[in-house]
């Protein structure tokens, strides 16, 4: 017979230092794991992440500070590589004209019909200093698209340089300003992008931001629904809109992403008076995956059931709108 002693499953393991049975352990799962930390405590919570933010947008201050207010070598400046663009057509160069677009150069057809709006564009460009050409009506069928419309009038308007945008924030800082920008992923219309920025300007930003693929360009179309905004507010190019986040991050700035299926919603937004980036998506995708991994916080706008999404221009004004009235409430 064989002897159990010898079997390994018969054999009595000692405990790690526990008392042998239940009893022990059930003891200190009574004892509980002590109080709650406070939200600011937790890594994972907004509140953590903005005091962080915090600490790290004193610092770069100081550093600023010690600099003299001067910006470090951030390199080359990132700037569209289009060639001029020619606007075409009278109502079309009349509002780029009211709108202050900078312009080098207005075509006017030979022995073109005259009436308001002709008398009111070579007002506005001749007060404005801009050259004003008389050519022949060929000339300007080749200047432009064969399905152009130019109505014997074109305005050649030069290509858009961007800001860097860590230098637009160092500027910020050194204004002393608490910054709030917009960044924008995936807006390819420039009448989105101009109302973003007549937005922006409106309710107290100081920038926005656009990636250097995949987004609108502030030409013609931009400048016109801005109405005269993007001659007061900066416009940056970034690179790699993720890096630039991660940067701006580092700085001490509380990156927030708009998103119909946010964690937080708008109103009562706590971080408002802090130093913010607004990202809003494209209408139809939203936050690319990486940019939306990349926000400290994914904030929603509450709308009604009967309404899929919001315009991206609207979405940004409701949250530009809401951070400008708790800042004032705040006296921020």
């Amino acid at each position: 017979m064989t002897n159990k002693k010898s079997r390994t499953g018969a054999v009595r393991k000692k405990g790690l230092g526990k008392a042998v049975g239940s009893g022990g352990q059930g003891r200190q799962a009574l004892e509980g794991r002590g109080p709650t930390p406070k939200a600011e405590d937790r890594e994972y919570h907004a509140a953590y992440k903005a005091k962080k933010s915090r600490e790290r947008y004193e610092a770069a201050k100081e550093r600023h500070a010690a600099r003299g207010g001067r910006a470090p070598e951030r390199g080359s400046r990132p700037r569209k590589s289009d060639d001029s663009e020619l606007v075409t057509g009278r109502n079309a160069v009349l509002e780029a004209l009211r709108a202050r677009i900078p312009a080098t150069t207005l075509y006017i057809a030979a022995r073109v019909e005259m009436d308001d709006r002709m008398r009111e564009i070579l007002r506005l460009a001749t007060n404005r200093g801009t050259p004003v050409l008389e050519v022949m009506r060929p000339e300007l069928d080749r200047m432009t698209d064969r399905d152009t419309v130019h109505q014997g009038v074109v305005l050649k308007v030069p290509p858009m340089e961007y800001a860097h945008p860590m230098e637009m924030l160092d500027e910020i800082v050194d204004s002393d300003a608490t910054p709030l920008m917009v960044a924008l992923d995936g807006v390819t219309d420039p009448r989105n992008l101009g109302a973003i920025i007549r937005s922006v300007a409106a309710f107290g930003g100081q920038g926005v931001i656009v990636p250097q693929r995949r987004s609108a360009a502030l030409n013609s179309a931009a400048w016109k629904t801005s109405a005269g905004a993007a001659a007061r507010i900066p416009v940056a190019m970034a690179s790699n809109l993720t890096q630039t986040i991660k940067e701006f991050k580092k700085q001490g700035v509380f990156v927030v992403g708009l998103d119909g299926g946010g964690d937080v919603e708008l109103p009562g937004l706590e971080l408002a008076d802090r130093p913010l980036l607004l990202v809003i998506g494209s209408e139809g995708k939203g936050l690319s995956r990486l940019v939306t991994e990349t926000c400290d916080a994914i904030v929603s706008i509450p709308i009604s059931s009967a309404t899929e999404s919001l315009n991206a221009g609207i979405a940004a004004s409701v949250a530009l709108y809401e951070v400008s009235k708790l800042r004032a409430e705040n006296g921020a």
